[in-house]
């Protein structure tokens, strides 16, 4: 009874650890899969009624529901990097310092990445997607 209970906690430290991503993949496959079943009816109940087609939504293609940002990266990634100098300077150790500037420095470059860049692509995406909404709905059926 002794010996097994080294081999439970290591089945747990590795399966359940495994588990989560092999259960994420599987529950956004089967959403996926839904998606597209819900979006071949909608295509084929336009096709009997001679309305236009609508366009493939980019989720599906993707996979993605909005597009990628760099905020939220720079974010995560300057305030994990800050935490690690902080925690290193209380202790009073120089050595993590240097491990904490490397995260602060990603998310600084994200950062300023989202400053000059990533506002203008965020406007110009939402500016086309409500575009295409606008003329998608503005449009009546299609003539045969």
């Amino acid at each position: 009874m002794g010996d097994l209970v080294p081999l439970v906690a290591i089945m747990f430290g590795v399966g359940v650890p495994l588990s989560i991503p092999i259960l994420w993949i599987a529950l956004n496959y089967r959403k996926r899969r839904r998606l597209m079943e819900l979006n071949h009816i909608e295509r084929m109940a336009a096709i009997e009624r001679g309305m236009e087609v609508p366009p493939l939504p980019l989720e599906l293609i993707d996979g993605r529901s909005r597009p990628r940002s760099s905020l939220l990266p720079g974010l995560v990634w300057f305030f994990i990097g800050l935490a690690m100098v902080a925690g290193s300077l209380s202790i009073g150790d120089d050595l993590p310092v240097v491990f904490g500037l490397v995260p602060l420095g990603i998310g600084l470059a994200y950062l300023i990445y989202y400053g000059v860049e990533g506002r203008h692509l965020e406007a110009r995406q939402q500016e086309q997607e409500s575009r295409e909404r606008n003329s998608r709905y503005s449009q009546g059926p299609a003539t045969l």
